[in-house]
């Protein structure tokens, strides 16, 4: 006689399971995340998965082993080459997320193109899109001449067959979503059977070190569809960001095990699919031969990439009783803070003034690098003044008024050096010749305090 089905309650966010349902999951702290899991039983008979599920492994002593040079492979773009640490590792899980139509089947089409063309063996399982359906891409990207292997399945069985047979170096899921396991009774896409998928994908990339990626769908929060357990278990994570208003796309690395996290590939979007944007900091920067109110330039630090970004706000006198902050790219409250300081040490009055701020080109910004150049440019645009071209800004400004340091200034002040600015506001060294080169073609202004800025912009 069969075993019921045991009845499970599993947070989406973190994967854990309960006995009964509850609203506030106490593991990861979410709310409204715990939903009913019939527990999957695994059906009779033996497959390739409980076969490699057996397979073990010998003790040894972690002194006596000697790391091995990892070999890696080019994916055709040498910004994602940099973003995944190098290259493609054998044997590596990578987890591709975005939001829907940003590019991450056009991303991995490429990749997919390119590794064919260097006599790399290529498996493209699609899950979602016929066989048609990738032809037409491919085409509209250049590649209806380069032999593509394309399988479109959605069992895991068939897929580990299929590998098993032609023993590719690249393996594509798209998307993890899609897939499913016959040995699980769960429906495909449930927290089961995204989980155990995962997992049996992962023992057999690193049985055979065939390099997986799988792309994963978003939820409207932005965050990788299914069990957050999930991105703990493959060895790279990327995120597809991006807007549909503008044409360049971001691939941000947030986990790595074969590099360092945080490293950003910038690309763009046209008609034969993705290309390298080359000079990142001319991308974004749009007014730089007629000096604009309320704009001030800053170089920003992502992953170990400088970009030079142009900041916008516009303060104008309210006509209603409650004044509004609008913010795009930063925080809010960020603003409404730096407003209160600029208030506080400079003079000014804003308590009056409608205030929006905006960065350009879509970026959404956090690190501290940009407090000084937000106030440079709420100044300019408060007193209807541009600020004189080649100047930057770079600091931290802190709430009793001072401007601090923030890491790596040279790397900073040389990409500024390298575009043709002249001037640039920086905090004052903690010790003589902290990071100030004598070699350096830019004039540093040092500022120590926000109430002298207005004194150096006008």
């Amino acid at each position: 006689m069969p075993k019921k089905t045991k009845t499970i309650y599993m947070c989406s966010n973190c994967g854990e399971d309960f006995p009964k349902w509850q609203g506030h999951c106490q593991h990861c702290g979410q709310w409204d995340t715990i939903s009913e899991f019939k527990q999957p039983r695994l059906k009779q008979g033996t497959s390739r998965v409980s076969q490699l599920q057996s397979d073990s492994q010998e003790i040894v002593d972690l002194s006596s082993c000697k790391p091995s040079a990892i070999s890696r492979n080019s994916c055709g773009f040498p910004e994602v080459d940099r973003v995944l640490g190098g290259g493609i590792v054998p044997g590596s899980l990578v987890l591709v997320g975005g939001n829907p139509g940003i590019g991450k089947s056009t991303l991995l089409l490429h990749i997919a193109g390119f590794a064919t063309a260097n006599n790399l063996s290529v498996l493209y399982v699609s899950g979602e899109e016929s066989l048609e359906q990738l032809s037409l891409r491919s085409k509209r990207l250049g590649l209806s001449k380069v032999p593509i292997n394309v399988f479109t399945e959605t069992a895991t069985e068939p897929i580990l067959n299929t590998i098993d047979t032609l023993k590719p170096s690249i393996v594509i899921i798209d998307s993890i979503q899609t897939i499913f396991s016959e040995e699980l009774e769960s429906a495909p896409g449930s927290v089961s059977q995204v989980r155990d998928c995962t997992a049996i994908l992962m023992k057999y990339a690193k049985h055979s070190q065939t390099a997986l990626f799988l792309i994963g769908h978003v939820t409207k929060d932005g965050a990788i569809a299914g069990p957050r357990v999930l991105e703990h278990m493959v060895d790279t994570v990327l995120y597809f960001e991006g807007d549909s208003s503008y044409q360049y796309r971001i691939l941000r690395t947030v986990k790595n095990r074969f590099g360092p996290s945080g490293e950003i590939a910038l690309l763009a979007m046209s008609d034969r699919g993705l290309e390298e944007v080359k000079n990142a900091s001319e991308f974004f920067l749009m007014h730089r031969d007629t000096p604009q109110v309320g704009t001030a330039i800053v170089p920003i630090l992502e992953g170990s990439r400088i970009l030079v970004v142009e900041l916008q706000s516009l303060v104008n006198p309210t006509h209603f009783g409650l004044p509004q902050r609008v913010a795009s790219g930063i925080n809010p409250k960020k603003l409404s803070l730096l407003i209160a300081v600029l208030e506080r040490y400079t003079g000014v009055s804003l308590g009056d003034h409608d205030i929006f701020f905006n960065i350009t080109g879509g970026l959404t910004v956090s690190e501290p690098a940009i407090d000084v150049s937000i106030a440079a440019a709420l100044l300019s645009s408060f007193r209807n003044t541009p600020i004189r071209n080649g100047l930057a800004f770079i600091g931290e400004l802190g709430l009793g008024g001072e401007i601090r340091p923030v890491n790596n200034m040279t790397l900073r002040l040389k990409e500024l050096e390298g575009m043709g600015f002249k001037e640039c506001v920086v905090p004052r060294p903690k010790k003589q010749n902290d990071w100030i080169s004598p070699h350096m073609n830019i004039q540093l202004i040092t500022c120590e305090n926000i109430k002298y800025l207005g004194d150096i912009l006008f």
